[in-house]
C-alpha cells in the first residue's frame, strides 16, 4: 500500500535509470520511451552534459527569490528563449508548467487589455476537442468532458469552436476550402460573443493529447491570424507539447509563418530534468502592463535558477545536436512506418502529425470514420499491450474524450532509424495481439 495516489490505481514497476531513448525498471526490463514520457523528454534522458550543467548551478545555488535576486541561468535562458522565437516575441516569464504557462497567458492578455481602457474583454475562445491544462483557468478552455465537466460549476467555462477536425469530413471541398470553414468558425463565434467582449483565441497549432497530433489545412493559420487581427483579438498558441523542436521547427508556428501574439511554452522545454516553463509575449503587451503598475501574477518557482540551468542546457543540446533537423528526418521515416500500418490493420484510419509529434487513430469504419464501440477500451488496451512489451505510448480518447481512440508516438528527438525499427517491431506485434484479441483481425502480416 502505498501513501502516494495520482488518477488511478493502474500499477507501475519501479524505475530503476533512464539511458536515451530507454527506460529501465528495477527488475531490468527495457522500455522504449515511445512517447517522450507525456511529450516531455525531448532530447532523450540522462544527457551528461545537462546534468553537468544542473549540478554546476547546484553547486552555486538551487534557489534565489525572483524579488530578491536576478540569477544568470534565468537570464540567459531568456535571452536564449526570445532569440528562438518569431520577431517581436520578446519577454520571457518563467512558470514550472504547462498549465501554469496557460494560466499566466490568459491573465497577461486580460491585463493588457485593461491597460487599452477595454474592461469588457475578457472571453477567451478556445476548440473541442482540445487541452491546455487542469488548473481551472486552464480547464475552462480545455475542450476534454471527462477533466472538465466534474469542475464546471467551480470555473467560467469559456466558448469554443470545433477544431479543424477535417480528416473526418466527408465532403466535397478541398482542403484549402476546408481550413477557411474551420477558421471561419472563429469570425462566427466572435460576433455572436460580442466582439467587445473576446479577449483572445488560444490553440495547439499541431494538436496534443486531446485531439492526437492534429493538423489543419495550410489555410486555416494564415486566415486565423487575419481573423484575431480584424477584431483586435489576441492570438495565443499553446505550444507547450508542440514546441521546443518537437515538430522539426522550434516552434510549431513557424511551418506556416506565424507570428502569435503570446507562446506558451514547457514539456520539452526543459525536457523533464526539471520542471519548467515559460510564457512569451510582444514588447509592447509587457511594457504598458509593467507601466501600469505591473504584472498582479506569479508563482514562488517562476524563474528558479536550477530549473533555468537545465532549461538552458536542453537548448544548447538541441541547437548542438540538430535535434530539430533530426526531429523532422526521423518523423518522415516513423510516419511512413505508421502509414504503412493502414495497409495491413483496417482499423487504422488515420496518421497524422508533424516532425515527431505523430498519431494513429483507430477506426470501426475506415470509410466513414466510426469509432471503435468504446466498450472495448482501445485506448487503453493497446497501450497496457505495448507497455507489456516493452514500449511506452500515449493515447487519449479522440472524440471529445466519451469515445474515439488515438496513439501519439512522440519518441526523443534523438532517435535513429535502427530504434525506428525497434519502436515499430514491437508496436506491430501489440497490433496483432490486440486484432487477435478483439476479433478486428488484419488484411495480411505486418
Amino acid at each position: 500500500m502505498s501513501n502516494l495516489f495520482y488518477q488511478s490505481r493502474q500499477p507501475r514497476p519501479f524505475l530503476d535509470r533512464g539511458e536515451g531513448i530507454y527506460l529501465y525498471d528495477v527488475t531490468g526490463k527495457r522500455y522504449i520511451d515511445g512517447s517522450s514520457g507525456a511529450m516531455v523528454s525531448n532530447i532523450g534522458h540522462s544527457n551528461p552534459r545537462v546534468l553537468a550543467a544542473m549540478k554546476a548551478q547546484m553547486d552555486k545555488a538551487t534557489f534565489g527569490y525572483r524579488l530578491h535576486f536576478r540569477t544568470e541561468a534565468s537570464e540567459q535562458l531568456a535571452a536564449k528563449t526570445a532569440a528562438l522565437m518569431p520577431d517581436g516575441l520578446d519577454r520571457v516569464f518563467f512558470v514550472s508548467g504547462g498549465s501554469e504557462a496557460v494560466e499566466s497567458a490568459i491573465k497577461l492578455a486580460r491585463q493588457y487589455a485593461l491597460t487599452q481602457g477595454e474592461t469588457k474583454r475578457w472571453k477567451v475562445i478556445s476548440r473541442f476537442p482540445s487541452y491546455h491544462g487542469c488548473t481551472l483557468g486552464a480547464l475552462a478552455l480545455t475542450g476534454y468532458d471527462p477533466l472538465a465537466r466534474p469542475f464546471e460549476p467551480m470555473m467560467r467555462t469559456m466558448p469554443k469552436i470545433a477544431a479543424p477536425t477535417c480528416y473526418l469530413d466527408r465532403d466535397n471541398l478541398s482542403d484549402h476550402e476546408r481550413g477557411l470553414k474551420y477558421a471561419d468558425l472563429l469570425r462566427d463565434e466572435i460576433i455572436a460573443q460580442g466582439p467587445e467582449s473576446v479577449l483572445a483565441f488560444i490553440m495547439e497549432p499541431v494538436g496534443g493529447a486531446s485531439t492526437g497530433a492534429l493538423v489543419a489545412p495550410d489555410s486555416y493559420y494564415q486566415r486565423i491570424r487575419e481573423i484575431c487581427d480584424e477584431f483586435g483579438i489576441l492570438l495565443i498558441y499553446d505550444e507547450v507539447m508542440s514546441g521546443a523542436g518537437r515538430t522539426g521547427r522550434f516552434l510549431a508556428a513557424e511551418h506556416w509563418g506565424i507570428t502569435p501574439d503570446i507562446v506558451a511554452l514547457s514539456k520539452g522545454f526543459a525536457a523533464g530534468y526539471a520542471p519548467l516553463g515559460a510564457m512569451v509575449a510582444r514588447n509592447d503587451i509587457v511594457e504598458n502592463i509593467l507601466d501600469a503598475g505591473g504584472f498582479l501574477h506569479g508563482f514562488t518557482y517562476a524563474g528558479n535558477p536550477l530549473a533555468c540551468a537545465a532549461g538552458l542546457a536542453v537548448l544548447n543540446e538541441i541547437e548542438e545536436q540538430g535535434l530539430i533537423g533530426n526531429a523532422m528526418d526521423m518523423g518522415e521515416i516513423l510516419k511512413a512506418r505508421l502509414e504503412k500500418l493502414m495497409e495491413h490493420y483496417p482499423f487504422v484510419g488515420d496518421v497524422r502529425g508533424k516532425g515527431l509529434m505523430l498519431a494513429f487513430e483507430l477506426v470501426n469504419d475506415r470509410e466513414t470514420m466510426a469509432p471503435l464501440p468504446k466498450e472495448l477500451n482501445a485506448y487503453n488496451r493497446l497501450v497496457e499491450i505495448a507497455y507489456e512489451r516493452g514500449l511506452i505510448i500515449y493515447s487519449r480518447r479522440t472524440r471529445g474524450g466519451v469515445e474515439g481512440d488515438h496513439f501519439l508516438v512522440c519518441p526523443p528527438l534523438i532517435i535513429t532509424p535502427g530504434q525506428i525499427d525497434e519502436l515499430m517491431e514491437i508496436l506491430v506485434a501489440a497490433l496483432d495481439q490486440f486484432a487477435a484479441e478483439t476479433g478486428l483481425g488484419r488484411a495480411d502480416a505486418a
